[in-house]
């Protein structure tokens, strides 16, 4: 066995999606993510990966559903509980932005003793954390 420190990161979270356009649409447009990728591979296939503002972070594989059992699994990969949490260093900017822009928060802000934090649904209703931790 090696003596060194390993180093490993998750870098990469698939997300079963419907479309990809639509997917792209919103987590650029109104979660504010960049589109890292968008290579085709293939007939109906694509390689597309989305990431938060600043870089740090696993970024999003936007990956279409492909046949009726992932179709399922669209907007419920974990069984209604949150999915993704969503770190912020601006959490009221970032709130009003994003119910600006027609993101579904489904409740209010509430303040916690690890942070803010608001529960959201992506376009498919996954449910995510917007959440700013306390110091």
């Amino acid at each position: 066995m090696n003596d060194r420190a390993m180093t490993q990161k998750i870098a990469t979270l698939a997300l079963v999606v419907a479309d990809y356009d639509e997917a792209i649409e919103f987590y650029r447009d109104k979660l504010g993510f960049s589109l890292v990728a968008d290579t085709p591979l293939g007939p109906g296939k694509r390689w597309v990966l989305v990431a938060p503002p600043g870089g740090n972070g696993a970024r999003l594989l936007l990956a279409k559903a492909d046949g009726p059992e992932q179709r399922a699994s669209i907007g419920n990969q974990t069984g209604g509980r949150v999915m993704l949490f969503l770190e912020t260093d601006d959490f009221a900017g970032d709130f009003a932005r994003m119910s600006e822009k027609g993101v579904t928060f489904l409740e209010a802000p509430r303040h916690e003793a690890y942070g803010s934090v608001a529960v959201f649904a992506d376009l498919y209703g996954n449910k995510w954390d917007l959440i700013e931790p306390r110091g």
